[in-house]
């Protein structure tokens, strides 16, 4: 696909011990992005269960089936409103496992799901990791990549779906506010999703959280990024709910030229990167 695309970012206050206020709060601001004209809105990672699990017990628990009730209401959201919605939620698999997963639905159609490849920290306490490559989707709002948070810090793993053809990578992300920073750094989180977009040259819609969690504060960072690296909207300039809008020419996703001699594809030299 070709031309321009709106696209938005949604950073929400999250609760984990209130899954029905997420829901809510991710439903209304859908419609938000909707009247904005976005035909691409990326949600955060675990947008309605929260992060800060107790226990394995708890994860377990909030987690749905891929027919539960999370993708089913952002199957009618995409339809009702006609738009590309990606978002994470917590899966359980048919095999009984527990995945932190990203969900793509389309105009009413569950596209894809993919499950995180890389856990973070105490997420291997909670969830079995994904083992398929994140897949890339010919979609309404252009060819789009899926991966969560943690992944994007694997520049291979960026780099899969740039090679498939990706226009935009669209990544639920929730970082926690854990890295000291110097003073009047951007953080180091948006700063990766800034260099994935500049080496592969595409869009990079990265949805962060917010709101306190059981102790854990996060970067609220969310953050849409163009295929030069710069930030086409956000971050924000705190950790509170956002709507960030950028649109995107998808054309620039297709051209991989960095000047009249180099291409960031065509200057690959693949067989000098065998270990």
């Amino acid at each position: 696909m070709s031309g321009v695309v709106r696209a938005a970012a949604v950073q929400l206050r999250i609760d984990v011990d209130d899954p029905d206020g997420n829901r809510a709060r991710a439903a209304e601001a859908v419609a938000d992005a909707a009247a904005s004209g976005a035909q691409l809105v990326v949600l955060p990672e675990l947008a309605c269960t929260g992060y800060v699990f107790t226990d394995r017990a708890e994860s377990r628990r909030r987690a749905e089936p891929r027919d539960g009730r999370t993708l089913s209401a952002w199957r009618d959201l995409s339809a009702r409103h006609r738009l590309v919605l990606v978002g994470g939620f917590a899966e359980l698999g048919e095999d009984g496992e527990v995945y932190n997963s990203a969900a793509l639905c389309d105009g009413g159609e569950l596209r894809a799901v993919y499950r995180k490849a890389h856990l973070w920290d105490q997420e291997a306490e909670h969830f079995r990791p994904g083992d398929q490559r994140p897949p890339v989707l010919a979609t309404s709002a252009g060819r789009v990549g899926l991966m969560i948070c943690y992944d994007l810090e694997f520049p291979e793993w960026t780099r899969l779906v740039a090679l498939a053809g990706a226009q935009v990578l669209a990544a639920p992300t929730n970082w926690p506010a854990a890295l000291p920073r110097p003073a009047g750094e951007r953080a180091i989180e948006v700063v990766r999703v800034q260099a994935s977009a500049s080496v592969n040259r595409l869009f990079v819609v990265a949805a962060d959280r917010c709101g306190p969690e059981r102790g854990v504060d996060w970067v609220g960072g969310s953050v849409i990024a163009n295929p030069d690296g710069y930030p086409l909207a956000g971050p924000p300039a705190t950790p509170t709910p956002a709507l960030l809008l950028a649109d995107l020419d998808l054309t620039q996703a297709d051209d991989k030229a960095t000047g009249p001699r180099n291409d960031v594809f065509t200057d690959r030299r693949p067989h000098l990167y065998e270990p």
